[in-house]
């Protein structure tokens, strides 16, 4: 499961949607309290991860949109938009040096994802 960069540690769970919902290799996006996510499954990996959904570089909310793979020893998402490489564990962009998309913690309960808020 990828890591949390939440600060508020009284933070609630939102149910976002269940695992088979999501295609493998894929992204989904969705709402959790305002904001949008990209929920990603790796079949490679059998791991979950979620990231925001907004391409800082590209101005637009794709990221759910795009490709999955690994940079070496990085698993990323490619924007649809320009192709700059996000970390999907710490939301890094491997191109562009100081920018970062937000990571969220995820918990799978049952068939169930939800994603800390």
């Amino acid at each position: 499961m990828s890591t949390a960069t939440a600060e508020n540690t009284e933070a609630t769970w939102v149910k976002v949607c269940e695992k088979n919902s999501i295609a493998p290799d894929t992204g989904v996006c969705a709402l959790v309290n305002g904001h949008q996510v990209a929920i990603f499954y790796s079949r490679q990996l059998d791991e979950l991860f979620a990231v925001g959904n907004y391409d800082p570089l590209g101005k637009a909310y794709v990221l759910s949109r795009g490709l999955i793979g690994s940079q070496g020893e990085r698993f990323c998402v490619a924007s649809p938009l320009y192709k700059q490489h996000f970390d999907l564990r710490t939301g890094e962009c491997l191109e562009e040096e100081g920018v970062s998309i937000p990571t969220y913690e995820l918990k799978l309960e049952g068939d169930w994802i939800s994603v800390r808020a």
